[in-house]
């Protein structure tokens, strides 16, 4: 009885990791997966939403059965409608038509309530972000409920704090190099601050999209990469956070998920194939035998209608 968890929130985190077998590169370095689609809604989203409403909870922020707002692609949004709805928080997501519509529809069916932003074509861009976050902020305003604003709130990363920790023990302390694509700044923020105090040799690397490359200094530009690329300098980034920069193309990190999937049997979203693209790239510079982690940071599920478009054209 024992192991009987009280709410499916107790699920969230301690996913394990996965070695590839088949994608890799030919030297002999070691990528490792950690596989966040193994939390409830599919995304490693879940570790920040619980962590943000939670302290927000704690400290009387967010009062018993208070309103939450937040901006978001859709996972984030996703995460906190089920975090909302298992606290009985009503929530509701400004999100747009740029994003997968079975992110959408989850989101509806948690119960949280949408508000969509037309998008330039289903492009994700600076400008796109930008009219979210206002639009979240003013409803917040006029209603009086509680933003997590996840672009900005530093509460979520205790949870990629302990992120760090699962990573080092599974790994027993063995890694080379962490890569990990760059939203809100805070996943690979809040593990390399505390992967750096256990160890000062890991190499981190930042990946967006080759479209707009921002962070190591490119233009803004258009994408459909879900999770990544803002499109501008978030605040929660500053320099030192990551030691090198990986842009990666929407049409590579496409085609790697349909490798991840085909060749190892992992259906993950379009973030996870830039993140193996960027793996596998550094492994080339590392010594054989070392170890490259990254995240798979959410499953293929929530992209089954793009993926299908995708396929169709090829066909």
């Amino acid at each position: 009885m024992s192991s009987i968890r009280s709410n499916i929130l107790d699920t969230i985190g301690n996913t394990s990791i996965v070695q590839l077998q088949n994608v890799v590169p030919s030297n002999g370095v070691h990528i490792l997966l950690k596989m966040e689609s193994s939390n409830p809604t599919g995304s490693m989203k879940d570790r920040m939403a619980l962590a943000m409403v939670t302290a927000a909870e704690n400290d009387g922020r967010l009062k018993p059965g208070g309103a939450v707002v937040e901006y978001t692609g859709g996972s984030t949004g996703v995460s906190l409608a089920l975090v909302c709805s298992v606290k009985k928080h009503p929530l509701h997501v400004v999100t747009s038509d740029a994003f997968s519509k079975e992110k959408l529809d989850h989101i509806k069916l948690l119960g949280a309530e949408l508000t969509l932003i037309p998008s330039d074509n289903g492009k994700q861009t600076e400008k796109l972000t930008k009219d979210m976050i206002r639009e979240a902020h003013a409803l917040a305003e006029r209603t009086g409920a509680y933003i997590t604003a996840q672009m900005e709130n530093t509460d979520q990363l205790t949870a990629y704090t302990k992120l760090a920790d699962e990573v080092y023990e599974q790994t027993e302390g063995r890694i080379n190099a962490f890569v990990q694509g760059v939203g809100s700044g805070a996943a690979l923020r809040g593990v390399s601050e505390r992967l750096r105090q256990l160890d000062d040799r890991i190499r981190f690397v930042a990946v967006e999209p080759e479209e707009s490359a921002v962070l190591s200094g490119g233009p803004s530009g258009a994408h459909k990469i879900d999770g990544i690329g803002a499109g501008y300098v978030v605040p929660l980034w500053y320099d030192g956070i990551a030691d090198e920069f990986q842009g990666v193309s929407t049409a590579d990190a496409r085609a790697m998920a349909h490798r991840l999937a085909r060749e190892e049997g992992l259906f993950c979203g379009l973030s996870t194939g830039a993140n193996v693209t960027a793996a596998l790239r550094i492994a080339e510079s590392l010594e054989p035998g070392s170890t490259v982690v990254a995240i798979a940071c959410e499953s293929g599920l929530k992209y089954i209608s793009s993926f299908r478009q995708h396929m169709d054209a090829l066909t």
